[in-house]
């Protein structure tokens, strides 16, 4: 792989090559992504989506959107202080073909912007309901209906691959989604791979898969514009990922570690002393002690060992990047930078105690479990009011339910894989209050 074809400007539908060089500097095309990504509905929705706590009430505990925002912006600092680098280790990236830092900068900002885009309601335990709804719940009925990576894709519905879809399908009268750059749509997938096979190696990049069937064709062509490394051919096709997707993990990596750690002290699920000693592990060589114990309440002495913390991380990770430079433009790199991150240890140690403490806590458990019983409901009430077993056996409910969610329109003659997957998608986009309405109207338990 190489920089100049994969920091290409390309958009779905350009019949001319863009070029860097005769870019207007007051709008870089990378940062119409990162407005068009801002502007979009499906980024809004992520203001009312879980993040740590299904449903909080509490004013500072995060969201998807707050969640995605401090990604970007972590995202933005890794991108221009490795872009830097490489410019000066390829300085015909900017002399002849007129790249700045801030490129780099843009394209991972814009890219970790949209990296929750795709996720449903109620997080990862959405993911599983909507999956296991296929695998192991009534929509199990479909599978004759479907191709063996259909099924798949159903199956295993990942939110990583809905977000490819949000960002790039055809809808009537709207062509390439919300046309951004391939650049930013190849920093965005991290899972540059289709639904089958599942998890084939160790590669980072197979750990889950980034396009459905659907999109497919679409990402053939970004892959084959950026120049990406194929890594498996034939039916079932797989390839490298994108040098900048590497650092859009390491930013959600960075954020999740730190951020959602700091949620669970600010809730009082994480003791503050204990959780305290081990942030300062983490910052010991860079913590000026005495600022540190002039510093009287939690909030503030929490805020700066998170910064510490974050640019840390933030310097660790791109030095990980640029040495490890060649190897990932080879497509040989198989592993998350924070692998081979000297404060993986202590790493581990604050997501051990996220997991134990916030993520199976009483609460979170809790709220996951009826968000997943709804989000089932409301599979089954969309595929037998838009699917039904028997053509022509629809009741006046499904009748009802049809004309309840007017942006859920299945067209004539559509696929049944097509037409499930975008039931799929639109409960995906419901957010976590939208989605607990919805089954109380279709139980009858709201008026």
């Amino acid at each position: 792989m190489n920089w100049e074809q994969l920091l290409s400007l390309k958009r779905y539908g350009d019949t001319h090559k863009r070029l860097r060089k005769e870019q207007n500097e007051t709008r870089l095309g990378f940062e119409v992504d990162y407005d068009r990504i801002i502007f979009s509905s499906a980024f809004r929705s992520l203001q009312d989506k879980t993040q740590v706590i299904p449903l909080s009430k509490t004013d500072f505990v995060h969201t998807r959107l707050t969640h995605s925002l401090e990604v970007s912006v972590v995202g933005r600092s890794l991108g221009r202080l490795a872009g830097q680098k490489i410019l000066e280790k390829h300085p015909h990236l900017s002399t002849i073909h007129g790249y700045q830092m801030n490129d780099f900068g843009a394209i991972v900002a814009a890219a970790a912007l949209a990296h929750d885009i795709g996720n449903p309601p109620f997080g990862h335990s959405g993911e599983k309901a909507i999956g296991e709804y296929f695998s192991h719940g009534n929509g199990q009925r479909f599978k004759k209906q479907l191709t063996t990576t259909e099924y798949q894709d159903l199956m295993k519905f990942e939110g990583n691959a809905n977000g490819f879809k949000i960002l790039t399908e055809n809808r009537p009268g709207i062509k390439g989604g919300i046309r951004l750059s391939y650049a930013t749509l190849g920093a965005f997938t991290k899972y540059p791979k289709e639904s089958l096979p599942h998890k084939p190696t160790e590669n980072i990049g197979d750990k889950k898969f980034g396009f459905f069937q659907s999109e497919k064709e679409t990402f053939l062509e970004v892959a084959e514009e950026l120049g990406l490394t194929q890594t498996r051919k034939g039916d079932n096709v797989g390839f490298s990922r994108h040098p900048l997707a590497f650092l859009v993990e390491a930013a959600d990596d960075i954020c999740y570690t730190i951020i959602d750690f700091e949620d669970g002290i600010n809730l009082g699920l994480i003791d503050e002393e204990y959780a305290l000693e081990y942030l300062i592990k983490l910052v010991k060589n860079s913590i000026n002690t005495s600022k540190y114990n002039s510093l009287t309440n939690t909030a503030d002495r929490l805020s700066y060992l998170r910064a510490l913390a974050i640019n840390t991380l933030i310097t660790e990770a791109v030095e990980i990047f640029l040495k490890n430079e060649e190897t990932i433009l080879a497509g040989e790199f198989h592993e998350s930078l924070f692998d081979k991150s000297s404060y993986e240890a202590q790493i581990k140690d604050i997501i051990k105690i996220s997991v134990e403490r916030i993520y199976q806590s009483e609460e979170v458990i809790g709220k996951e479990i009826a968000g997943y019983k709804m989000l089932t409901h409301l599979l089954d009430t969309y595929t037998h009011a838009f699917l039904p077993e028997e053509p022509g056996s629809e009741s006046n409910f499904d009748k009802l339910v049809k004309r309840s969610v007017p942006k859920l329109k299945i067209p004539e003659g559509q696929s049944v894989y097509q037409s499930l997957l975008q039931i799929c998608s639109y409960t995906a986009s419901l957010t976590d209050g939208f989605t607990v309405a919805s089954f109380e109207k279709y139980k009858g338990f709201r008026i």
